[in-house]
């Protein structure tokens, strides 16, 4: 029985299948993506995306969907869906009666006595999707059409009808390829049988809408190029698979292909089987070179901070996998030179690196090994924030760091409204002075220990290491209060309780005393901590926003303002079970236990990027995050250790 379903009633509910979606990914970096019921509501989805090497590889949808119609008796079926304006046609949804992921998609449909199944299955090391059509139950010869709708468009644009497209495809083994413009590659469709035949009627479909850019106040039309169809005869017990690809492949390969494929794929039992599905889904391997996914659809591959910060929980929390914890540390050490060393508008990120060691030593890692390789990187990060390095960051006689550079928001809470930043944060950050703090104990502990006796890099950094401790607790903790400032300006401490007040807590070796520590937790767990993450900013806050909907500007607003953020549960819950130990477990597992309970929600089968700050915590955002996935793998080891 599948892990996930979904039943009649709630398929033929536009306003709830449509909510719902449906993401597979494969190492290359191609993607497949659709709502439940195959009907597109996002630019990002599609059958096929791919990276495109030629554009940066950035991410491109070739294919945007194959609409199925059966013909019995002279009468047609279309089983395909799509949104025109407020119109939605042809309605092919309310013929299906059964979803399931477990975890490849398939879609029972029902027209008559006519039962039609579809499986979709993206190829794990391939720039290909592949689906299988059964017809189980035929009262007679069904004939089967295919009508391909090609985009050939980067994900985050949309595309007109135009003079510049070529629309004339070409013959290949068993189907038909095309190639609209110069630089994407071809689009090769085809088919298991050669029995399948073309029938080319081209035009341009006008007017599609995607009924989620609509709502978020964003560009939502778009032409898409049909060049025509496929059609073949089926009888009851028939298959029939059909590939899209990039690069021609064996048609009479393709069942067995497929059948080998689904074979391979681990079952779906339970929770954590999901979440390794999920973070296995988030790691992309595209020419040998491993980088993590920061979320489906729309984020990017290989971006520092969400790198950094989902690597551990991702590789080591996941299943101890230390070769692919090293793998994508070195190729983000290769790729983002600049802004470790240079220059970023990531002021943390780079400080972030020691935490990830930290945790690669705890699983295992040769710590003499590991400065080896990677002190160099951690002292130069360090020497990279004194005073005449960075424009956007340095260190104060105080020894504390002060971020600001006019106009840019310079922490993770950076959204933007109008080429504003939201939440500028300028000065002191109290989460940035936390991985300064940990990271220089980081780099003396191992220094010390396995660095040159006398070193003069342990001698300068324990002088600063001296003054961070010694000025950090009176920078930003206010006794008043009860907890940190958020940041500290020239006008003082800045007392939004946010979040990031946590990671002064994370390493036994803190920046405050412990029972700073104890009184930052209690305003936590009173204001931000919700069974959806923890708020990006209190509900006390007259700035507050409960709830991420509305235009982009009012999301802009929620998105650091009250939305809640998965990842921060992670070191929520380390910090609570090393001050109050086991006692705490009870609490860990009800914070986790909703997640599960959501997925069915936005992305079926995955884990979201943010939550409403409000009940009942609606989830938003990427459908897919690897921050999310991390962070609840992370958890979910914690649970069991301490259990």
């Amino acid at each position: 029985m599948a892990f996930l379903k979904f039943n009649k009633s709630e398929l033929v509910n536009l306003s709830y299948s449509l909510k719902r979606e449906i993401i597979s990914a494969s190492k290359t970096g191609a993607y497949c993506n659709t709502s439940i019921v195959t009907c597109n509501t996002r630019r990002y989805h599609g059958l096929l995306a791919v990276p495109v090497d030629r554009f940066g590889g950035r991410k491109h949808l070739l294919l945007s969907s194959m609409d199925e119609s059966l013909v019995l008796g002279g009468k047609q079926f279309n089983l395909g869906i799509h949104c025109y304006g407020d119109i939605y046609e042809p309605r092919g949804h309310k013929y299906i009666i059964d979803f399931e992921a477990d975890p490849v998609p398939k879609i029972t449909y029902k027209v008559g006595s006519m039962v039609l199944t579809k499986t979709i299955l993206l190829v794990p090391d391939a720039d290909q999707v592949m689906v299988r059509y059964d017809l189980v139950n035929a009262p007679a010869k069904v004939r089967l059409l295919l009508t391909p709708f090609l985009a050939f468009r980067d994900i985050h644009s949309l595309t007109q009808e135009n003079p510049n497209a070529r629309t004339e495809g070409w013959e290949i083994r068993n189907g038909m390829a095309w190639n609209l413009y110069d630089g994407f590659p071809d689009l090769n469709i085809q088919f298991n049988t050669k029995e399948v035949e073309f029938s080319s009627t081209p035009c341009w479909y006008k007017g599609i809408t995607y009924s989620d850019e609509y709502r978020r106040g964003f560009d939502c039309r778009e032409d898409l190029y049909v060049p025509g169809h496929f059609e073949v005869d089926l009888k009851e017990g028939d298959a029939i698979v059909f590939s899209a690809s990039v690069a021609e492949v064996a048609p009479t390969q393709l069942k067995r292909h497929f059948d080998t494929i689904l074979s391979k794929v681990p079952s779906i039992t339970s929770y954590h089987d999901q979440l390794l599905h999920c973070a296995d889904l988030l790691i992309q391997d595209r020419g040998g070179h491993k980088r993590i996914n920061a979320g489906f659809s729309w984020m990017y591959t290989g971006l520092l901070r969400e790198t950094i910060q989902a690597l551990p929980g991702m590789t080591l929390f996941a299943g101890g996998d230390l070769k692919a914890f090293e793998e994508i540390l070195d190729n983000l050490i290769a790729d983002e030179q600049e802004r470790l060393f240079h220059r970023t508008t990531q002021v943390e990120a780079p400080l972030r690196i020691a935490g990830a060691l930290r945790q690669y030593i705890q699983f295992g890692a040769d710590p003499k090994v590991v400065w080896k390789k990677y002190g160099p990187v951690i002292k130069g990060i360090l020497e990279s924030y004194l005073p005449g390095r960075r424009a956007e960051v340095v260190m104060q006689p105080n020894g504390l760091l002060w971020a600001q550079l006019e106009g840019w928001a310079l922490s993770w809470m950076n959204a933007y409204i109008e080429g504003r930043p939201v939440t500028e944060r300028a000065g002191f950050q109290v989460e940035t002075n936390s991985f300064w703090y940990h990271t220089i104990c980081f780099a003396l502990e191992m220094e010390t220990r396995y660095g040159p006796k006398g070193s003069a890099f342990v001698k300068e950094w324990t002088r600063i290491r001296d003054l961070v401790r010694e000025n950090f607790q009176p920078v930003f903790w206010n006794p008043r209060a009860g907890y940190l400032a958020d940041y500290v300006d020239n006008y003082g401490q800045h007392m939004e309780v946010r979040p990031n007040m946590i990671y002064a807590l994370v390493e036994e070796d803190m920046p405050v005393e412990p029972e700073v520590a104890r009184s930052v937790m209690h305003v936590i767990d009173n204001e931000l901590v919700t069974r959806r993450g923890i708020r990006t900013l209190s509900p006390r806050n007259a700035d507050y926003k409960g709830v991420y909907e509305g235009s982009q500007y009012d999301r802009d607003l929620a998105y650091h303002g009250g939305s809640t953020r998965v990842f921060l549960l992670a070191p929520y819950i380390h910090v609570s079970f090393m001050l109050k130990g086991p006692s705490f477990l009870k609490k860990a597992e009800w914070l986790v236990e909703g997640f599960y309970e959501d997925l069915n929600k936005h992305g079926v089968g995955a884990f979201s990027e943010l939550y409403d700050g409000d009940p009942p915590h609606e989830p938003h955002g990427a459908i897919s995050s690897a921050l999310s996935t991390s962070a609840l793998l992370m958890v979910d080891y914690f649970i069991a250790k301490y259990k």
